[in-house]
């Protein structure tokens, strides 16, 4: 994993993070793929929440792939 990718993606989870935490979850970095998809674990409150994928998708996605040039998905991993 690319380290400047990494510290990148890990910025734009920290201003995420506090929203996550407010509801009693978070979410950890796995990977990213050579093809720019991130891999997340959703934990806390967040890992069996209902609306898990409307925040992967509508927050953290959206946010990745606006500060973070070269991410194209994100997909949530147990």
């Amino acid at each position: 994993m690319n380290d400047i990718l990494k510290e990148k993606v890990e910025m734009a989870l920290q201003t995420i993070r506090p929203y996550l935490k407010a509801d009693g979850g978070d979410v950890e970095l796995v990977q990213i793929t050579p093809e720019g998809i991130v891999e997340v674990k959703l934990t806390g409150a967040c890992s069996n929440c209902p609306m898990s994928q409307m925040t992967l998708r509508a927050g953290v996605e959206r946010a990745l792939i606006r500060e973070v040039p070269g991410i194209r998905r994100v997909e949530a991993v147990n």
